[in-house]
């Protein structure tokens, strides 16, 4: 149900869009005269792993726009596992880059939650203030009031409902959406913006987050389709980069997201551009659908209520966003930077050297990893569902307003049940947690999941 405030809110809009062009101001002009509060921002890495570059470069490039905007350290709560910039392959130790101009983003980040500490329970406790139920890390958490404007920016491998974490459990989508209602609930913002940044990430709200609570979601992609990573590899005549290759000594690796590159790299004057921007370089013609969710009038908010008052005039890392469109080369499919990093080891290691050899090894592991997840879904869903049945129930997309699934708890379970018998879902196996919600939807027992998922497994 949309609130009173929020009513109010839409017919003031509608005031000022008739009276902009009398007035001669923009409609983000007029309604960034907005009562002051303080701007805080929690910024989640959810991912680790030299592979993994980006989720970590994102972040750290977020940290200091925010930064540059105004905003203080201590409204600022940063989550990374923090192993890019001092790892072994690292050839900038010390820093970490996210884009090929090369400027260092590490530099200054806060150290709040590291590790292990990087994880679903305490992004949560974080979120809501609950300092008593932190565990590791920092301790800081969002003791915002109600004036004030609360940013989230989380990048990570995803799967339909779920985002991942370093450590713990999943991120699932019904805990996240309840997080802020009770956020809401309590009364301790005045309006929130959350960019999510992975595969299936608009899952994660769609169906769920309800209208009223004063947040504005924007994701990288639709419920159903992967995100891409960005910034990847070498260029060739035949086959160039986007904008401009990294560094030829970043072999293997993506400096960052599509989508979130998008969002940081082209700047505009509020966050409803930024989304029609953002959908059209991130899309491009090959890249994933940009999505946006709950409060769409908080979109017309102005940027500098959220990332301070010094965001528009960021110059750190710019290019020219328009070249993103005119080559889908040298943009990898988040699921697929594993195999772009591995393939890439292998093809640049010396002739037959133990590195080429290990490469080699991991690489065809990581293939057979793959291969074994699919036909075991494969094979699930032909012992449950008939094999003339199984593959289009597993794979069945819901419409667009209804949630993943109608029991998350059973979700939650029978994606245990599966680990337990078929080992535990990689950042490729997570795509399959469609097939498991419907195996949910579908009415399938407990026990009869634990016997089938036994049986599909045991060769």
């Amino acid at each position: 149900m949309i609130s009173r405030y929020n009513i109010i809110r839409v017919f003031f809009f509608v005031l000022v869009s008739i009276f902009v062009n009398i007035e001669g101001r923009s409609i983000s002009q007029f309604l960034n005269q907005e009562s002051q509060g303080t701007k805080w921002a929690v910024l989640v890495a959810g991912s680790n792993g030299w592979e993994n570059y980006r989720h970590q470069a994102d972040v750290c490039h977020a940290y200091q726009l925010l930064k540059d905007g105004g905003l203080k350290d201590e409204n600022i709560i940063v989550f990374m596992y923090d192993d890019i910039a001092h790892n072994r392959e690292n050839p900038r130790p010390g820093v970490i880059i996210n884009n090929p101009h090369g400027n260092d983003v590490y530099k200054g980040v806060p150290k709040d939650y590291l590790g292990e500490d990087v994880n679903a329970k305490n992004f949560y406790n974080v979120i809501l203030a609950n300092k008593s139920g932190i565990v590791g890390g920092s301790g800081k958490v969002l003791n915002s009031g109600p004036n004030d404007h609360i940013f989230i920016y989380y990048t990570d491998h995803g799967g339909p409902g779920i985002v991942a974490m370093p450590s713990g459990e999943l991120v699932y989508a019904n805990d996240l959406v309840n997080v802020l209602k009770k956020k809401h609930a309590s009364g301790t913002y005045d309006r929130l913006v959350f960019y999510l940044e992975a595969c299936e990430s608009g899952s994660m709200f769609d169906g769920l987050l309800p209208e009223g609570l004063d947040i504005y979601v924007m994701t990288a992609s639709e419920p159903d389709e992967d995100s891409w990573a960005t910034y990847c590899g070498e260029g060739t005549p035949e086959d160039p980069c986007l904008v401009q290759c990294p560094p030829r000594e970043f072999q293997g690796v993506c400096l960052g997201d599509l989508y979130s590159i998008a969002w940081m790299e082209d700047r505009k004057e509020n966050a409803k551009h930024r989304f029609l921007t953002a959908a059209n370089i991130t899309h491009g013609g090959y890249g994933s659908h940009v999505t946006q969710y709950g409060d769409i009038v908080v979109s017309f908010d102005s940027l500098a209520a959220y990332m301070g008052e010094n965001f528009k005039n960021h110059s750190h890392d710019s290019v020219d966003a328009k070249s993103f469109s005119t080559s889908s080369s040298r943009n990898v499919d988040q699921r697929s930077t594993e195999l772009f990093y591995l393939f890439t080891k292998h093809k640049n290691a010396p002739e037959g050297s133990d590195e080429k050899y290990e490469a080699r090894v991991k690489l065809n592991e990581v293939i057979s990893q793959r291969s074994q997840v699919d036909n075991n879904v494969k094979h699930l869903g032909e012992l449950l569902f008939g094999v003339e049945k199984g593959n289009e129930v597993l794979h069945s997309v819901r419409s667009a307003g209804q949630p993943l699934v109608d029991n998350w708890d059973c979700l939650k379970s029978y994606v245990k049940i599966f680990e337990a018998h078929c080992g535990r879902l990689t950042a490729y196996g997570r795509k399959h947690v469609r097939g498991i919600a419907n195996i949910c939807n579908a009415g399938i027992t407990s026990e009869k999941m634990d016997a089938m998922s036994a049986q599909a497994c045991s060769s």
